[in-house]
């Protein structure tokens, strides 16, 4: 599947630079111990503009849930259709949510409840993306959210 190329901003580089690195950070506000993604220039917790950090975590999540595209107004993903979105818990705060295709899941068989690993993917010379892996199915299938 085609990957758009990330423009880092002021407020996004560090986190796209971590990537670089192939680790994943979020932000922790310090004052409320909140962490939070995607980034923002406050805490959505406390309001907070100065106490707000990178935080290094595991890259360990699990799958929420999913929805099958049939219909994306993405051009770059038209041809891909259909295709998964997943939502990823991170494992440290289950409030802090990515999106990913999942690779190599075939579309409407997302395993949710699934253990998920982030992974890093070139998408241009020195650039890399993150994306989530699966890693282990759950002991009983979830029941899907509806």
């Amino acid at each position: 599947m085609p990957r758009p190329i990330p423009v880092p901003d002021e407020l996004s580089k560090p986190f796209w630079d971590a990537c670089n690195e192939r680790r994943l950070v979020v932000q922790n506000c310090t004052a409320c111990n909140r962490m939070q993604y995607p980034p923002e220039k406050t805490c959505l917790g406390c309001g907070s503009g100065k106490s707000l950090a990178w935080r290094e975590v595991s890259g360990r999540g699990r799958v929420d849930d999913y929805v099958v595209v049939h219909d994306s107004r993405l051009r770059l993903w038209q041809a891909e259709q259909p295709y998964n979105v997943a939502l990823i818990a991170l494992e440290e705060d289950p409030g802090v949510l990515f999106l990913s295709n999942l690779p190599g899941i075939p579309v409407d068989q997302v395993p949710v409840g699934a253990s998920v690993q982030a992974d890093f993917e070139e998408v241009t010379p020195g650039q890399l993306l993150l994306e989530w892996r699966v890693v282990s199915q759950p002991q009983r299938p979830a029941q899907r959210k509806r």
